[in-house]
């Protein structure tokens, strides 16, 4: 659910000459003076008709001139306006809109966005009826912004006609002002009390609004100056007013009227001038020139006292005015700093200015209400701050607990703090854990009324009923909601059943209690055992006690041996010979069973330990095999022709080519300006012909030769905070530095590019990019999982992971982000812009992510970021089960699991042999069936070796296997070994 200042930022702070200069600051000065003007003449007017000689008593209010430019004037900045309609198409296109808006918060009424485009289209429509109701339930749940409270005003002002109209503006100026502490509202309030002047205790009326303004932001160092100057021109009016007035009173009554009214305009110079406020230097010259007397000594003295304080604020408000919204960190110090002064209205203001900005934050508000709880103390001013905050953020569980405590705390009726307590349960929270801690907070307010001295009370029967309705509450509601109750311990029946044991004496309840909570999943865990023995003990008898014990040695499975020395220990106190030796007996049966289970658990881990490690060794083995296979390929000498060539003749009459064979010579084709005499044939008769390799020794020569053509990529380790390294890129990639320079001198300039190649010369699609300065490679890591060629591009930093281990780079948080969901089961043809059309339904969406492989493929998977948790929250409700392209998605809140952090491999030691590590297993984790690629005819054991027709047999390798230690033998060789089975 989102709340009203998540849709807006409040405005610029105001700048004066003494501070710096905002834009727009001229347009504010210019409407500034034209409300002063017309505030004057319509103060001017009123005045006359009140003290002056040719007063009209039939004529109430200012002139009808005078209130045309007074309403002109307060809605300068957002009038209603004139509204047409050319197309009967766009109106029955919002008349549509308009019932599936309605119907939308019949659905869910905490919909912020709905109530406010709800608004939006009535006011377009002109339904004057509809959209005032729209207004005052959208009113009745959310705090609203100073835009739409002033948009709600002017038109309310603009059709007010009479007395009536008049006080139900003034209700709604009334409910503003609670909402958010706005100078702008408060501005509004007393200009629009001036009009009412001319009615019956209208002068009372608009100096007790401008009053209370100034107490709620007078203090305010670049908005309050305008509350100042607006309640000093009011009273100057006056002053004018009475003027040509007084020369025709008694002295008596001239002292009485005009220089009590001339005291009062002194009076506010004096005050505002001990405040520190921007531009104090001109309100100071207009005082000296508006007084006729010399300015006394002492107001002198405290406003130079204001000036100084004024340098120790303007650090802070210089700060809020650079920093851009919501400015929270900036707030934050600035609270510390009147957190150390200890100035209470000080202190309640800069929270107020903070909140304006920062209302969803729960922290802020937290920490708000915990100052006037502690420190203030005033009731109406406390409670009114926990019930803002709980509209703003609904979803904070801690929130709702602290209103209850503070209406409790301050003696508030019992049937009010239980409809706050029902709105709680009907917040949305976001977790099951907290309807838990919500409903232990109004269980234990209700414990608190019982009169536990009296038998029974309606206070009791009301807490017990209230334990079972939040028993039955988890285990329907929340547990459908979230999958489990968010009690796994039973936390509330445990408080219940020790009330029922200590305070009511009903030993009877508290045991049926503790059967059900064994009952649920807790009899295996020694610490829910004692602590109902602990309560048999402390309120029961030893029987129950015995019983609860022995139930405790044949369940309890972590810590059995706990509970059996509980037990032993209880029957050397107080058991009888029987008793101990039943408590013996049943013990060490249980213990040696205990035992006994170990043991086979231990037994049954060592064999899939040992069972590993054989699978390793024979992994190990066939690598082997296969990596001595292969460097006798390698390293086998020139074929001998001749007589063998007849028999490959002979044998390639009867045999097809091989097609591993065939694969190997067209992997061999040379590379351009290379010569190599290859003959690969089926002649007519489908007989292979000879073909003519070079010798192995220079096939080696020349991939030594090659390798050493390839340029040696060496990386300086002390240049890692301006390198960053760059992988996942397409294999493909010709000239791999030419087409990433362009990318990344967008951050900054590129010293050196340094792709890594094989010995081949093939790109390995990863490379070094190195900067100039470090803030280009911070800055370059903003560029990972950009799409280069189709395939997502990843940068991270450059860090030698031999000498960090652990280092890993995660751009993404893999903790509970309660703001953020986890969607899974969308179709691989899902945009991101098509999800998005979807989510931002429900709220503002900040980020969102869908999920790929390395090839840049989608996973089916996304995360989305909502401005606020409980945005998050309704979307939840909303989207878990939703269709999309014949796919039923699944929504959660994102909270990974944990990833499990691999063990550090332990050496361990072979029977006979040296110290071994144990197997560990590639990123792709265990490989498939490996076969050997020797002929069987070379793994049968054999007498002697025999001798090889091309040199002598090898000498014996010193190798695990046998099969390596076979002498080098040509195709002929293999060809007569096959032609002899």
């Amino acid at each position: 659910m989102a709340t009203a200042a998540a849709t807006s930022a409040s405005e610029p702070e105001a700048e004066s000459k003494a501070g710096p200069k905002a834009d727009g600051e001229e347009d504010e000065v210019k409407a500034a003076r034209t409300r002063r003007k017309v505030l004057s003449r319509a103060v001017a007017a009123a005045t006359y008709k009140t003290v002056g000689p040719g007063w009209d008593q039939q004529e109430e209010g200012v002139s009808e001139s005078d209130g045309d430019e007074y309403a002109m004037a307060s809605s300068a900045e957002s009038s209603p306006g004139e509204y047409e309609w050319e197309y009967d198409e766009e109106e029955e296109k919002n008349q549509l809109e308009i019932e599936r808006l309605e119907e939308q918060l019949s659905i869910n009424v905490y919909d912020y966005n709905c109530h406010v485009d709800l608004i939006r289209l009535l006011r377009l429509e002109g339904e004057l009826t509809k959209v005032r109701m729209a207004r005052q339930k959208m009113s009745e749940i959310f705090p609203l912004t100073e835009e739409l409270w002033l948009e709600w005003l002017h038109d309310e002002i603009s059709m007010a006609q009479d007395g009536l109209d008049r006080e139900h503006v003034y209700d709604l100026f009334e409910k503003a002002v609670k909402d958010y502490i706005c100078p702008n509202i408060w501005l509004e309030y007393g200009q629009y009390s001036v009009g009412g002047i001319g009615q019956k205790g209208g002068l009372e009326k608009v100096r007790s609004v401008f009053e209370r303004a100034l107490s709620s932001v007078g203090l305010h160092m670049t908005k309050g100056l305008a509350l100042w100057e607006a309640y000093r021109e009011f009273e100057s009016a006056i002053v004018e007013a009475a003027r040509p007035v007084a020369g025709f009173l008694s002295p008596f009554d001239r002292e009485q009227t005009f220089d009590s009214q001339l005291e009062k305009v002194h009076s506010l110079f004096r005050r505002q001038l001990a405040i520190p406020l921007y531009d104090m230097e001109a309100t100071f010259a207009e005082y000296e020139e508006w007084s006729e007397d010399p300015v006394p000594e002492s107001v002198i003295q405290n406003y130079n006292k204001a000036l100084q304080q004024l340098e120790k604020y303007k650090p802070y408000e210089e700060a809020l005015l650079q920093a851009e919204a919501p400015r929270l960190s900036e707030y934050q110090a600035y609270i510390d700093f009147e957190m150390k002064i200890g100035d209470p209205a000080r202190i309640q203001l800069i929270f107020e200015r903070a909140l304006v900005e920062n209302c969803l934050v729960p922290d802020l508000w937290i920490r708000y209400s915990q100052y006037l709880d502690r420190q203030l103390k005033v009731k109406d001013l406390v409670l009114s701050v926990h019930n803002r905050a709980v509209r703003n953020c609904p979803w904070t569980v801690a929130l709702w607990s602290r209103y209850l405590l503070a209406m409790e705390r301050h003696g508030v009726d019992h049937q009010v703090i239980s409809v706050t307590f029902e709105k709680a349960l009907n917040a949305g929270f976001i977790q099951a854990t907290d309807y838990v801690e919500i409903w232990q907070a109004y269980l234990d307010y209700l414990r608190r009324r019982v009169d536990f001295k009296q038998d029974s009370s309606k206070e009791l029967e009301e807490l017990r009923a209230a334990f079972t309705r939040a028993l039955e509450y988890l285990k329907q509601e929340v547990e459908e909601r979230f999958n489990e109750s968010g009690d796994p311990s039973c936390v509330i029946m445990q408080n219940w059943a020790r009330i029922e044991a200590r305070l009511c004496n009903n030993m009877q309840k508290a045991r049926e209690l503790w059967d059900s909570i064994m009952t649920r999943g807790n009899a295996k865990y020694a610490n829910m055992w004692l602590e109902y023995y602990n309560l048999e003990r402390a309120h029961g008898d030893t029987q129950h006690c015995r019983k609860a014990l022995h139930r405790a040695v044949q369940c309890t499975s972590d810590y059995p041996e706990h509970v059996c020395e509980v037990l032993l220990t209880m029957e050397r106190t107080e058991g009888s010979l029987e008793d101990w030796d039943t408590a013996v007996q049943k013990t060490e049966t249980r213990l040696a069973r205990v035992n006994e289970q170990r043991m086979k658990a231990a037994e049954k881990e060592a064999a899939l330990v040992q069972q590993e490690e054989e699978k390793a060794e024979q992994r190990k083995r066939a690598r082997a095999e296969k990596k001595a296979l292969k460097k006798k390929k390698k390293t086998r000498g020139p074929e001998k022709r001749g007589a063998d060539e007849d028999d490959e003749k002979e044998w390639g009459d009867d045999e097809e080519e091989q097609p591993s064979k065939r694969r190997r010579v067209e992997n061999s084709i040379p590379a351009a300006g290379e010569t190599q005499n290859i003959e690969v044939a089926a002649g007519p008769a489908g007989k292979c012909a000879t073909v003519d390799v070079e010798p192995p020794s220079k096939q080696k020569e020349k991939a030594a030769s090659l390798k050493r053509d390839m340029p040696k990529v060496l990386h300086d380790s002390s240049k890692d905070s301006i390198t960053v390294f760059v992988s996942n890129l397409p294999y493909s990639m010709q000239e791999p530095d030419v087409k990433l320079r362009p990318l990344f001198e967008a951050c900054g300039e590129v010293v050196q590019i340094r792709p890594i190649f094989s010995n081949r010369g093939d790109f390995r699609g990863y490379c070094y990019v190195e900067f100039k300065e470090e803030k280009s490679a911070l800055q370059a890591l903003e560029m990972d999982r950009k799409s280069v060629e189709g395939r997502p591009m990843f940068v991270s930093p450059c860090v030698d992971k031999s000498k960090n281990p652990d280092f890993k780079v995660f751009r993404y948080s893999t903790s509970l982000e309660k703001h953020k969901l986890f969607i899974s089961g969308l179709p691989f043809s899902c945009t991101k812009e098509e999800l998005e059309e979807i989510c931002k339904a429900h709220g503002t969406v900040k980020d969102l992510r869908l999920v790929t492989n390395r090839a840049g493929k989608p996973k089916g998977l996304a995360y989305v970021e909502y401005e606020n948790e409980s945005q998050a929250s309704q979307a939840v409700m909303k989207m878990d089960g939703m269709t999309i392209k014949e796919n039923v998605i699944k929504v959660a809140i994102s909270n990974p699991p944990q990833r499990k952090v691999p063990e550090k491999p332990e050496t361990r030691k072979a029977p006979g042999g040296p110290m071994l590590l144990p197997q560990t297993y590639g990123a792709r984790g265990k490989g498939r069936t490996q076969l050997s690629l020797l002929p069987r005819a070379l793994q049968r054991p054999s007498a002697a070796a025999p001798q090889a027709e091309n040199g002598p047999a090898a000498a014996p390798a010193v190798a695990a296997s046998a099969a390596t230690e076979a002498p080098k033998m040509s195709n002929a060789d293999f060809a007569k070994l096959f032609l002899r089975k």
